[in-house]
């Protein structure tokens, strides 16, 4: 595993799930990581389990301050801010997601805001970081499968695959005007992984089903948190430094499989 010594990152959304996974590997790795998530029983929670090497922030991610206040955080905590992990974003179903035709403005709203508005807000906040403090660094965002390789039948979630897809067109557009200042900006793009997200799908037979002939890698499964940690250290760390605007799909297959 690529090593992250004397580096501190900031984790939006890094209290559960995808996030917290990659905060322990970050650690594991050498890093120093301020986790920010919602709900200040997980952010207390994912800071005892960090132990010295983790502080955490309990802030909503679609506020334009959260970031910038992980941030200051990060600088006073450990004296540095090297990067920033977006993670935060979730599915818009229940706020009225869906089908295109059925989408409600609320429903549009709202998932834009959770998962696109999230984005920009924590990317403004570390490249004017990284502007002010006149140094490179790295960014690495949250996409998803679903924003270039859809599913129709079992996936229709069009808000959702909108703002994954826009937050590939904000990676690359970013990475391409800050690549001379040595910042780099990328992505991953998980396909279902198990997290609380994925509750809907992991109850449903048919959809189980389906992800053993989508996702067919290690027996055709759901993804574990674990299974980006690899990719995510690989990117934010100095062996990636010659790596920016790319989206590296994380998806046992999804991508390049017809599914049944």
């Amino acid at each position: 595993m690529p090593q992250l010594d004397n580096k501190t990152f900031v984790i939006v959304g890094g209290t559960t799930g995808l996030g917290l996974s990659a905060a322990r590997a970050f650690v594991a790795a050498g890093a120093k990581v301020v986790v920010v998530g919602r709900n200040s029983e997980n952010v207390e929670a994912a800071t005892t389990a960090l132990g010295q090497a983790g502080r955490g922030l309990t802030g909503d991610a679609t506020q334009p301050q959260t970031a910038v206040e992980a941030i200051d955080l990060a600088k006073r905590e450990f004296g540095t801010f090297d990067g920033l992990y977006h993670v935060a974003g979730g599915s818009g179903r229940r706020m009225g997601d869906g089908p295109l035709h059925e989408v409600s403005d609320e429903g549009w709203a709202s998932t834009i805001e959770l998962n696109l508005t999230s984005v920009f807000h924590s990317n403004r906040a570390a490249l004017k970081a990284f502007t002010a403090l006149g140094q490179a660094g790295t960014i690495l965002n949250m996409t998803s499968v679903l924003g270039q390789s859809p599913s129709p039948k079992y996936f229709a979630t069009h808000a959702y695959a909108a703002a994954k897809a826009a937050i590939i067109g904000l990676t690359k557009s970013t990475a391409a005007h800050y690549a001379s200042q040595n910042i780099r900006v990328n992505a991953i793009a998980p396909a279902l992984v198990d997290t609380p997200m994925s509750e809907r799908a992991k109850g449903d037979d048919a959809i189980m089903n389906f992800i053993k002939a989508k996702q067919p890698l290690d027996g055709g499964r759901i993804g574990d948190p674990a299974d980006l940690n690899g990719a995510a250290t690989l990117l934010m760390s100095d062996a990636a430094k010659f790596i920016t605007g790319q989206v590296l799909a994380v998806d046992g297959g999804w991508s390049v499989s017809e599914g049944s």
